[in-house]
Parts: structure tokens; sequence; C-alpha cells
């Protein structure tokens, strides 16, 4: 969809003007991880029309194929309107200050909306080593829903299917059967992203990372987000005993929230892709957060490959000590800068120092 930004802070009503920017989460994934490097393809729909041709470029200057983006001559590209702040489920808990955001989606009866089985090129679909999907597809029409139940079906040959649960109460408010639905399509995936606020408010469970592994046993690896706290990856192996890790978050100075669920998934995608050990998938995870954290729209550019691998490997104590403000991506360190990491693990201890 297009997404139209606040220009202040404030109540929708109150929000003068509004700058218009791209979202959506499998277009925020690709993007991201085009910037990070890897090979993305993203296939959907948007309408014939001007923001349909706004999204395709937008997209494609990021460096992600679009060859299997439909255009839709009668059905218009979707458009949303939000305030500052958003909260995974759309609930504000009592005992935190996280702003929740007003969110005016206008996407009934959208190009994407109208996706279903046989209307997209399945060769394009499955055609990579991982095929990402997320919750709100699901969340659109019955066709995108039936769509979704097709892609995770389990068969040989497929792609290693990547699952964001992304609940979003608004979006399943005339659909009471939504969690069930979430459940039984992230029971087809191979990764699943969920965090423990979603789970909690989708299918009651209160009891940590574990409570959730134990409702989710059938995914090869599940990724439990913790909020500001971190993240916890359960990874099965042969002997069908899971191997956890946990990652703790890192010291951001958040400029905006909205994008960093999917940022984190396509850090950790490019750790996977990558072959990296479980506690950097989950570093680089976190660490693709925190540049969607420092700057004001859903979608930032990635940390050059180099700063990122040398920051996931800092020992406990130099990661834990990690404080990144907005521009740390470029202003502390360059692409071409190796040595940059270094530079701001020691630039946060100094910081972080009595």
């Amino acid at each position: 969809m297009v997404t139209f930004l606040p220009s202040r802070p404030g109540r929708l009503a109150d929000v003068p003007s509004f700058q218009r920017a791209i979202g959506g989460a499998e277009s925020n994934v690709a993007c991201t991880l085009a910037g990070a490097g890897h090979a993305a393809r993203w296939v959907s729909r948007v309408g014939a029309d001007g923001f349909g041709d706004h999204l395709v470029e937008a997209i494609a200057a990021r460096g992600v194929d679009v060859s299997a983006v439909g255009r839709d001559a009668a059905r218009p590209t979707g458009i949303y309107f939000r305030t500052d702040g958003e909260r995974a489920t759309g609930e504000q808990d009592g005992d935190s200050d996280q702003p929740v955001a007003e969110v005016a989606y206008y996407r009934a009866g959208s190009a994407a909306s109208a996706m279903a089985p046989g209307t997209l090129d399945r060769a394009a679909v499955e055609g990579g080593s991982v095929l990402h999907l997320t919750g709100i597809t699901a969340a659109l029409s019955e066709s995108c829903l039936a769509l979704l139940r097709e892609l995770t079906v389990r068969r040989e040959g497929r792609p290693l299917v990547s699952f964001d649960v992304n609940y979003r109460v608004g979006l399943w408010s005339s659909a009471p059967e939504g969690p069930e639905v979430l459940l039984a399509l992230a029971r087809g995936a191979d990764l699943v992203f969920v965090g423990e606020d979603e789970a909690e408010a989708a299918w009651g469970i209160t009891g940590g990372p574990e409570d959730v592994r134990a409702a989710l046993p059938e995914p090869e690896v599940l990724v439990v987000k913790q909020g500001s706290t971190g993240a916890t990856a359960f990874a099965r192996q042969p002997d069908g005993v899971d191997d956890a890790v946990y990652a703790p978050a890192l010291g951001v100075e958040v400029v905006a929230p909205v994008g960093a669920g999917d940022a984190f998934a396509a850090g950790f995608l490019s750790g996977t892709l990558r072959g990296l050990p479980l506690r950097e998938r989950l570093r680089h995870g976190h660490l693709t957060a925190a540049a969607a954290l420092t700057v004001p729209g859903d979608l930032a550019d990635p940390p050059p490959r180099a700063l990122a691998d040398r920051l996931a490997d800092l020992d406990e104590d130099a990661w834990g000590t990690l404080r990144l403000a907005p521009g740390w991506t470029a202003g502390q360190a360059g692409a071409e800068d190796p040595a940059g990491a270094e530079h701001v693990a020691d630039h946060a201890q100094k910081a972080s120092a009595p």
C-alpha cells in the first residue's frame, strides 16, 4: 500500500498534512533484504493508477524485482493514513507509555485484496530459496486467505516458507476466527515470527516463549519476539530436540516504532540465507530493527553488512553496552569502513560508562 505519514504527533483529526511513503509488510521485508545484498522479488497486485506506479517504481528503486507484480485496471491501489506510534496487537498496555497509532485503511476492494490462487505467477512466487508471507495478507479477503492456505501446504520441493503472524486486531474485527486461522497458517510454515504480545492477544498464551513453542511445535524454527527485552529462537535439531537461543535487544533511541517487526524478520532471514548460527541471526534481526527504529518511516536501509557482522560478533558485555541513535548506520561507520564496528562499540561503551 501507499502509506501517508503524519507531519506531526497527535490525533488523526488534528494532523494537518501527511507525507507519502511506501508500506506493506512483505514489501518492507523484500526492500530490506535487497538492501542487505540479497536477490529479492516482490509478488503482489496494485492498481493501474498513479499510486500503483509509485509503489512499483519506489520498490524497484530499492533493488527489488517487481516483474511479477500485476496491475489491475478495475481495482485501486490500497492506501492508509496513520498517526505516530503502533502496538502489534492494537491495544494499550496499562503500564506502557507507548502510544497506540490511529490507522485509517482504505483498501476494501483494492487490487491486492483480489489476489487468489491462480492470479499470481507461481513460478515467481516459489522460485526463490525463501517464500515470506504474513498474516496481514490473510486478513485482506477470503481469496487472499485461500492463497495463503495453498502456499503453506507442506509438499515436496517448496521453498522454505517463512510466516510472520502479524496479528492486527482491527483487521480481524469482523472475523472472530482470525486467531485460529493464523495459528493454522503458522503450523504450515517452516519458519515463524510471532511476538509474545501477539501470542497472548490471539491465543491467550501467557507463559513465555516456551509456551508459545508448545503451541507451535510444527515449524523447524520459531522466533518469539519479546518486545524491547529481546527474542528467543527455537530450532529443531535432527534428534527432534530444540536448540533454544535468547538474544537481548539493543538500546535504541526510538524515532518511530512502525516497521521494526518487518526489519527484524528481514535481518533474521538474511542471517538464515547466509547460514549463520541462531544467535547471529537474532542479533542481525535486532540490528536491522534498530535501523528501522531510528528513522521516521516504515522502511530504513539496513546497516552495511561489514558493520552488522562485526557488531553481531561482539561479546555479551560489549553487545549489552551498545546504544544506537539516529544516523548510526551511516554516520558512525560507512559501508567501506570495516573498522567502523569497533568505533560504534567503543562509542557506546564510553557513552554508558559512569
